[in-house]
């Protein structure tokens, strides 16, 4: 077993059993997340980009305040980051604050904030996606057609079915999947009432 890279001492058969005290490990997590918000704010681009992307997989509510901040974030980088933290987290806070973001100029932020906005599994975002399932660039199209099937809202449906013809294979692919996973696929018209 490992913790923070080191290696833990393996018990031999038999022998005692340690057992972490669950406060310790809620305080050492506690204060990790605490030290990653602040990163947020470091001048260092790079201690900025890194704590945006590790807050996600705390899933603490607390960082997600500071995360919707860190969307205004100068460099693209930290931006498109924060918003995937932001879906992994989970919480509806994030939801405007993700739509808007899905409207940036930047297409790292764009794809960031579609694949965030799939984690939300919030329905509210379908129309948005469903714009992005046009967009210019294939990276942000792709992350909308899997936003699309996460959220298994059948009213995507149509437009993951124009998708199919899309010029990207990756486009394409996602869109297949995210048609299956609501259970329309192209075998059965986009339509159609889910079966009974």
């Amino acid at each position: 077993m490992q913790e923070n890279g080191v290696s833990a001492p393996v018990p031999e058969p038999g022998g005692p059993v340690i057992v972490e005290d669950p406060e310790v490990s809620t305080g050492r997590r506690k204060r990790r997340v605490r030290g990653l918000i602040a990163l947020l704010k470091d001048p260092n681009l790079n201690f900025r980009w890194h704590a945006a992307e590790m807050l996600g997989p705390e899933r603490d509510p607390e960082a997600v305040t500071p995360l919707i901040e860190a969307l205004k974030d100068p460099y693209v980088d930290v931006q498109w980051l924060a918003a995937k933290s932001l879906g992994q987290i989970g919480d509806l806070r994030a939801l405007e604050p993700l739509l808007e973001a899905s409207a940036s100029d930047d297409k790292w932020l764009r794809a960031g904030a579609a694949w965030g906005l799939g984690k939300l599994k919030d329905p509210r975002a379908v129309d948005r996606l469903l714009a992005l399932l046009k967009d210019k660039k294939a990276r942000v199209r792709k992350e909308a057609a899997w936003a699309l099937g996460a959220i298994g809202d059948r009213r995507a449906a149509p437009g993951l079915t124009d998708a199919l013809g899309d010029p990207d294979a990756a486009v394409r692919e996602a869109a297949r999947k995210a048609l299956r996973a609501m259970g329309a696929g192209p075998q059965e018209p986009a339509g159609s009432p889910p079966p009974s």
